[in-house]
């Protein structure tokens, strides 16, 4: 049996400062994990500070950073930071990500740009530094979506631009493997987050709830345990997307 833990690892977490990126770094935290904790808005910085206090009141240490993950360069000032600050890398998580439902033909070339801006490029280059940075055995684990099992229309820029993460895990799971770095994807359910609830109607919030148990949405406690899991004693399932979804969609 593995005896993985999170005790003295470091952290980094896209989108760390609040939702599902708090919660995993809190959680981590109390397992005696180091958390550097990216934020991306100044609307943000408030929730940073509350959850880099947080982390620190468990004992570990953290420190927030902002930054623009759909630049190469920012995403490698992330890590250059958590470096300097702890020394190593152990475990990459990235929860980035933005949500478009729109009709096909009405959806803009700039909306297009943005959405996989966001939710491919990000992916895809913080993959990338998370494999040249983590030294020795260690995880990088992306949050795409259920819809991604989905057949239905008004997502094609959100399902669209995270559905290449997929392939972006398999490949580095295969070229990062021999120096032990488990890749893998945790596609959650529509989350009950404020992430969620701008892009749908009353009736659209029914409905999804109506398509998981017990009728209603994936909590964010629902999924950090799944993201645990695969940074320590599931670390052997790599180049895998889980769907977490409570039934909401399988393939």
């Amino acid at each position: 049996m593995s005896n993985r833990t999170l005790k003295d690892k470091v952290i980094v977490v896209g989108a760390g400062a609040k939702n599902l990126g708090g919660l995993i770094s809190r959680t981590f935290a109390q397992e005696g994990a180091n958390i550097a904790v990216h934020y991306h808005s100044d609307s943000t910085q408030e929730a940073a500070q509350k959850t880099v206090a947080a982390v620190k009141e468990t004992g570990s240490d953290a420190f927030m950073i902002q930054g623009d993950l759909t630049k190469p360069e920012e995403i490698a000032k992330l890590f250059d930071a958590a470096i300097d600050r702890f020394g190593k890398i152990d475990i990459a998580i990235n929860t980035v990500g933005k949500v478009l439902k729109k009709p096909y033909v009405d959806t803009t070339e700039e909306e297009f740009d943005s959405m996989f801006d966001i939710n491919a490029k990000a992916a895809y280059f913080f993959i990338q530094e998370a494999g040249k940075r983590i030294d020795g055995e260690g995880s990088i684990i992306t949050i795409v979506t259920s819809l991604l099992a989905a057949f239905t229309g008004l997502y094609s820029t959100y399902a669209g631009g995270k559905a290449p993460v997929e392939h972006f895990a398999r490949a580095a799971a295969k070229e990062f493997g021999s120096k032990g770095i488990s890749v893998a994807n945790v596609a959650p359910g529509p989350m009950d987050t404020p992430f969620f609830y701008p892009a749908e109607s009353e009736e659209a919030i029914e409905f999804h709830k109506s398509q998981s148990m017990n009728g209603k949405l994936t909590n964010i406690e629902d999924i950090v345990p799944i993201i645990k899991f695969l940074a320590t004693d599931g670390w052997w399932i790599t180049g895998q997307t889980i769907f977490a979804n409570g039934g909401y969609t399988t393939r």
